[in-house]
């Protein structure tokens, strides 16, 4: 199909763009992976399950009735099961690839004069010894479980990590009926104060997760981490659908095939373990985050400039690649406020700017504040929750790091040995990194064992791609048939 603007991602910022480009009298495709728009943020449980409250699950709520109702009466093409792959500049504009339905086997392109990419982030998740156990989930799958499924992973769980999406995941584990063991945040809270001018806006948000956890008994241990999981050979427990658990087995020395409990220990003001404070708590369910990083795979595909681990945009959310915007999560980690206002800003650029016009920040000048101020709480939430210095020092050498080739964190310390001093090097003499998720999952641990920054691994694909599809591409632009 052709297409004014593609929208690449139906969260926050992919929904408030492909509106506001509408609005303006764009033609727009938004595409997504998903069954049903939304994004993580806005999940809705399946049509089927006839969940009588949904917004039960759900914070600002009316944000997402109103987003909703405004996309279905409009002439916005809503493309899900749509997974992109690649987007190529072609002449006369961009062509976005894509493979169809859960198969991922059929193509189908989408030609556009321009592209927003919302590609949104994902979870990091550090190693510690017992963490490949099945019953170990990240904080989010645990949450999307909840929101899409209307199923809980376990019935006693312990939440743990670093971050402010730990807070919703416990609340609503804990309002759906799990209880909820501890919540262990090895961040230090008290910090939160030192930046309260730039938090003011998410300080009441938070404060109501903490009422609805003290509501619910759950006790929040700060300044603790988990040091290892334990298994034991207890069955799958209710609810816990093996495809969404980021464990897959054990590992050596973690005492079994199910989680049975973990223990969680204090840390000091450097991150380090502090001596006599280990406590086991049991559990079948450990739900655990490190933040998130952006996706940006689909960006550095198409030579977008990179800030850090982020796509680079200026005030318009351009990219240094014309034709191309970006918005929500892959600028930078904010949160669904920020997300909304990027994607508004993005949409109104876009329909300017395709119409040959020099926009008018002024036009958006409320958007841009929100911009602004969203920026900096989650400047503030940065500085706050960042994983413990020293969380390496954990990390046994038996512990598997890179699950897709089960490389174990002895054999990227020996690749280190070899004088290996960066990731890509370490992924050469060792493997970790080639499976099929291309370092996305292990990348940011074996850059910790390693001693250096995560970087960016330009890819040409941004998932992979049946070879069949690839021969009917070549087929297709050369005329050929296979010789």
């Amino acid at each position: 199909m052709r297409t004014d603007l593609a929208v690449l991602g139906a969260g926050p910022a992919g929904l408030a763009a492909a509106l506001a480009a509408e609005r303006r009298g764009l033609r727009v495709a938004l595409v997504d992976a998903a069954p049903e728009p939304g994004g993580q943020f806005y999940r809705q449980p399946a049509a089927g399950l006839r969940a009588d409250r949904p917004q039960a699950l759900h914070h600002r709520w009316h944000t997402w009735t109103r987003l909703r109702d405004r996309l279905a009466a409009g002439s916005v093409r809503v493309l899900t099961e749509h997974h992109v792959w690649c987007v190529e500049r072609t002449p006369g504009g961009l062509t976005v690839h894509a493979l169809l339905g859960p198969e991922q086997r059929e193509p189908a392109e989408v030609h556009a004069t321009a592209v927003l990419l919302a590609t949104g982030g994902y979870e990091t998740v550090l190693p510690f010894p017992g963490w490949t156990l099945p019953g170990v989930v990240t904080a989010g799958g645990a949450q999307a479980m909840l929101k899409g499924g209307l199923v809980v992973p376990g019935r006693t769980a312990v939440v743990a990590g670093t971050g402010p999406l730990l807070l919703p995941v416990a609340a609503g584990l804990a309002a759906a009926g799990v209880r909820v063991a501890a919540l262990a945040e090895s961040a230090d809270p008290g910090r939160l104060p030192r930046h309260a001018g730039a938090l003011a806006g998410k300080l009441p948000e938070g404060a109501g997760y903490a009422a609805r956890l003290l509501r619910h008994r759950v006790p929040f241990l700060a300044r603790h981490t988990v040091v290892r999981a334990h298994g034991g050979g207890a069955s799958r427990s209710w609810g816990s659908p093996r495809s969404s658990e980021v464990g897959s087995g054990g590992e050596a020395g973690s005492g079994g095939d199910r989680l049975t409990g973990v223990t969680v220990a204090a840390l000091d003001a450097h991150g380090r373990v502090r001596s006599g404070t280990e406590r086991h708590l049991p559990c079948d369910t450990l739900a655990v985050s490190h933040g998130m990083l952006p996706h940006t795979d689909l960006a550095e595909s198409l030579g977008c400039r990179l800030d850090g681990l982020t796509v680079a945009v200026d005030a318009e959310q351009r990219t240094d690649v014309p034709g191309v915007w970006a918005a929500g999560e892959a600028t930078g980690i904010g949160g669904a406020a920020l997300a909304l206002a990027e994607g508004h800003i993005a949409g109104r650029s876009i329909a300017a700017r395709l119409r040959g016009a020099v926009p008018d920040p002024e036009q958006w000048a409320p958007a841009a504040k929100a911009r602004a101020r969203s920026r900096g709480s989650a400047a503030a939430l940065d500085a706050v929750y960042a994983p413990p210095a020293h969380w390496t020092d954990r990390v046994t050498d038996d512990t598997v790091v890179c699950r897709c080739e089960e490389v174990t964190a002895g054999a990227v310390r020996a690749g280190l040995a070899l004088g290996a001093g960066d990731a890509r090097t370490v992924k050469l003499l060792t493997r970790a990194g080639m499976g099929w998720c291309q370092g996305r999952m292990c990348g940011p641990a074996v850059a910790g064992l390693a001693g250096c920054e995560p970087t960016p691994s330009r890819r040409p694909f941004a998932r992979p791609v049946p070879l069949g599809v690839l021969a009917g591409q070549h087929e297709q632009h050369t005329g050929r048939g296979p010789s």
